[in-house]
């Protein structure tokens, strides 16, 4: 193993304690971290996608025992989205399964009565997998018109739960035989005496070890980008189940003569209800795409900093990192990721900490910062790649998988820009942007001053949703798509500016627990980098506004350069942060100093060991 993986600097012991929730690391974060440091977790080249998928359901078996309680992981935010960046990198099939029994499948049955009372030993122990049935074909982010249904039999006291349409089959559950028997939280209507009842969830079995059970009916799918998942299209065939299968709660309890009492008064919000894990879905999404981040910013570094090229004088050779033209794009990538973990950090203390009271607001945000991380972090992982050239292109490396696996996290739990233009539609008016303050003027304002820039990037915000207020105010009268149509660009230019001043202000807020003065100069720079980019394409706005001279303007590419020339020393101090396991760097070749196709020499492992040593502030 090279000198790099065994030295890390206590500047990066600070930012990783910054970054992997202070005191409560290891209780969050450690057990998944030595989890993918094993080599069962190794890339292993060569599997056919049937293999890969099976491997992943392996790989889940071990995740379950090193979990704990099941139960009790399902129902903690923080532990829960912390397995999701650990898993990420390492294996996009697993997050995926691990994000589907632990969250949406396990979770969803304790959040209904009798959860714990009901005998979970065959999920807890993985005897059985447990997926969820929500999205069918021709119904994916409108489910509120989802057509599965379950028909109340009075004889009997259960359901009988059909699928009445091609249209109405579950589009992409993982119900295959693959990795053994398994059981489904299924959404579909409750319709009792022909009278529906709004959607509910049903605890359904699928198959044992002989098979799918009667009535059952799966289809593969075809294979998808990223790391294999057994997709499926799956159907019922008046599949009856007994009363308890019906997943209660106050939102609806059906009476032993089959009436119905709810808390809530109407259909959709007892639907959204039912189905209210998706908002952990969310964060689990964001978590997975934050891992994939992280670990393609470290490889990238690694390689930029062993990659040699011709320097300036004859027989001189240099670290592809010494051009600013590389080292430059990979600071702008670390500054927007140390923002999304950032913010994904405070959006988990605030679903954790939330009321009924603030519900919608908190699931709003939740939603408005899924699709900016998981957005930046395809772009992050693209970038990555590219700066890696031909060697990025290959799987053993770690990186040519990870934009596509984020994919995925993209379109799950709500396509992004669908989750974003209905976030859009509630903030226009439901929303107040925070207003800096104007008693000010902008002369004698410096672009090294992070409450400047934070206020500059809150006018951004306000003069986007000025602006949508304007256009739906304006609309044509008595066309409501008409009207949505002139607002919504300004609405989602609003949306956009909302997620990167929460992740500004969640860094900001991160530097100022800083105690080391050599990471807070660099949670300082970082951040400054951050707010200065995110203005960049807003300058006219602000400069029309009055709250930038055309000094500023002029002065913005010059500070740019000058805080990425001040990072650019500290590049390896800073994803050394990242806290990637040793034993998983080892495993990649460009990452250890070597490259695919050839080995690691003496030379590049020192020029590798001397750059993570020599990364002191």
């Amino acid at each position: 193993m090279s000198h790099a993986l065994t030295k890390t600097h206590p500047v990066a012991d600070e930012l990783a304690q910054l970054l992997f929730e202070g005191a409560d690391r290891e209780r969050v974060h450690g057990a998944w971290r030595r989890l993918v440091a094993g080599e069962e977790f190794a890339y292993r080249p060569g599997l056919p996608p049937e293999e890969r998928a099976a491997l992943s359901y392996e790989r889940l078996r071990l995740l379950n025992d090193a979990a704990g309680d099941p139960a009790e992981l399902a129902t903690d935010p923080y532990r829960l989205a912390g397995l999701h960046e650990w898993t990420g990198p390492v294996d996009g099939g697993l997050t995926t399964l691990a994000s589907i029994h632990y969250n949406l499948f396990l979770g969803s049955v304790l959040d209904h009565d009798g959860g714990r009372h009901r005998d979970l030993s065959a999920f807890t122990s993985l005897h059985r997998t447990g997926t969820f049935l929500c999205t069918e074909l021709e119904h994916g982010n409108d489910v509120a018109s989802m057509e599965t249904v379950a028909v109340f039999d009075r004889t009997t006291g259960g359901f009988h739960l059909t699928t009445p349409t091609t249209g109405a089959q579950k589009f992409m559950p993982n119900t295959s035989l693959t990795g053994g028997p398994k059981t489904a939280v299924v959404a579909a209507r409750l319709v009792v005496d022909g009278v529906d009842q709004g959607t509910f969830l049903f605890l359904t079995p699928l198959s044992d070890e002989d098979g799918h059970l009667p009535g059952v009916r799966v289809r593969p799918l075809p294979q998808r980008t990223g790391t294999p998942v057994d997709h499926c299209l799956t159907a019922f065939d008046h599949v009856w189940l007994p009363r308890e299968a019906l997943l209660e709660a106050e939102h609806g309890r059906l009476t032993p003569d089959g009436s119905l009492t709810s808390n809530l008064g109407n259909k959709r919000k007892r639907l959204l209800r039912s189905i209210n894990r998706v908002t952990m879905g969310k964060l689990c999404m964001s978590a997975g795409t934050l891992g994939m981040s992280r670990a393609a910013l470290t490889i990238a570094v690694r390689y930029s900093h062993s990659r040699l090229l011709a320097g300036p004088r004859a027989g001189e050779r240099i670290p592809l990192a010494a051009h600013r033209s590389h080292h430059g794009r990979l600071l702008d990538a670390l500054a927007t990721g140390y923002a999304m973990t950032f913010l994904h950090r405070a959006m988990v203390n605030r679903f954790a900490a939330h009321t009924e009271e603030d519900r919608a607001e908190v699931e709003r945000e939740v939603a408005v910062a899924k699709g900016w991380i998981t957005w930046q972090a395809r772009a992050i992982t693209t970038e990555c790649r590219e700066r890696c050239g031909a060697q990025g292109l290959f799987p053993a490396n770690g990186l040519a998988d990870l934009p596509l696996n984020i994919e995925g996290g993209i379109t799950a739990e709500g396509d992004n820009l669908v989750i974003w233009v209905k976030a859009a539609s509630e903030m226009v008016f439901g929303h107040q942007a925070v207003r800096a303050d104007e008693s000010g003027a902008p002369e004698g304002r410096e672009l090294t001053e992070l409450p400047f820039l934070r206020g500059l990037l809150a006018d951004v915000e306000r003069i986007w949703q000025d602006r949508a207020r304007t256009a739906l105010r304006e609309g044509p009268s008595g066309d409501p798509v008409g009207r949505w149509n002139v607002t919504s660009e300004a609405a989602l230019e609003m949306v956009s500016a909302h997620a990167r001043l929460q992740a500004a202000d969640a860094f900001l807020a991160a530097a100022a627990r800083t105690e080391d003065p050599r990471a807070a100069f660099l949670m300082d720079r970082l951040s400054r980098l951050f707010l200065l980019r995110q203005l960049g394409a807003h300058t006219g706005d602000l400069l029309a506004e009055g709250r930038l001279t055309a000094d500023h303007v002029r002065a913005l590419p010059r500070a740019v350069d000058a805080v990425v020339g001040e990072l650019a020393p500290h590049l390896m101090t800073l994803v050394d942060a990242f806290d990637l396991p040793a034993e998983v760097l080892s495993s990649i070749p460009i990452a250890s100093g070597g490259s695919v196709g050839g080995g690691e020499s003496a030379h590049v492992g020192a020029v590798a060991g001397a750059a993570v040593v020599g990364a002191a502030c």
